[in-house]
């Protein structure tokens, strides 16, 4: 009798060990990204037309720069000589010596003056400007970028925070790898775009465990784009920081003292 109850216990501590190693582990269907929903679907090719047209918005700020052969003219556009040319190589400095968007929607331009902007792509503020500088001078080539294109990234990734994107165009996973990738712990069928609209933000839930995200409207980021990545279910136990050290080394401390006394 006494033999059983021994043998008892040893089976209760091992199926506790067995219950906490599977409650603890995050299935791999939860954390592939691009699935397809057949193993015969080999697919490979989705459309997506990209949403170059992002519209410029008050408080958007614009980095606008005119080149020219005649040295006087491009000093006095750009408001620097060609030997402080190389201060602008952070954020701040960008930040200082840009345009600003006005409540109205416009920029004020040294000579064409007030320029309006607001609706209109990085594209078409370029055209409109090479059209009214052309109307002064000759030989000259506009330049114009988005100076606060940024994305923030919440949740469970592993280094959330502020994005600062230097180029025209960004997807979804791109921005998420720039955060050093989604955790484990990430629930993949439910990332939350908070995307800001001229009504105010709305917010979009991604799966990106479909392959078929990459077809989506919203794979591809834009300016004050927010995405969050909210924790699977299993993490409210704790496991994610689960003292496993502490728990085997005292079921295998239970183990010994049972089979010793046994």
């Amino acid at each position: 009798m006494k033999h059983r109850s021994f043998d008892y216990g040893i089976y209760l501590l091992q199926i506790t060990l067995i219950l906490i190693i599977f409650a603890s582990c995050v299935p791999q269907k939860k954390i592939k990204y691009l699935q397809t929903l057949q193993q015969q679907d080999t697919t490979n090719a989705y459309v997506n037309k990209r949403p170059l047209d992002y519209k410029i918005q008050p408080n958007d700020n614009l980095y606008i720069r005119i080149f020219s052969l005649d040295e006087k003219t491009y000093l006095f556009f750009n408001m620097v000589s060609s030997s402080n040319y190389n201060q602008y190589t952070n954020d701040a400095s960008i930040y200082l010596n840009s345009y600003t968007v006005d409540r109205e929607g416009y920029i004020d331009f040294p000579i064409v003056g007030k320029v309006f902007v607001k609706d209109l792509t990085v594209e078409q503020v370029k055209d409109v400007l090479q059209t009214s500088v052309d109307e002064y001078l000759t030989e000259t080539m506009v330049v114009v970028k988005m100076v606060n294109f940024k994305i923030t990234i919440l949740g469970e990734v592993r280094s959330p925070g502020v994005l600062t994107i230097y180029q025209d165009e960004i997807n979804i996973f791109e921005a998420i790898a720039t955060a050093g990738d989604l955790t484990d712990y990430a629930n993949r069928k439910k990332i939350a775009l908070v995307r800001q609209t001229t009504d105010g933000s709305k917010v979009i839930y991604l799966d990106l465990n479909k392959a078929d995200i990459m077809s989506s409207e919203y794979f591809y980021m834009m300016p004050n784009d927010i995405i969050y990545a909210s924790p699977l279910g299993i993490k409210q136990w704790g496991f994610a920081a689960f003292p496993y050290a502490l728990v085997f080394s005292a079921i295998s401390t239970a183990l010994l003292l049972i089979n010793y006394f046994k």
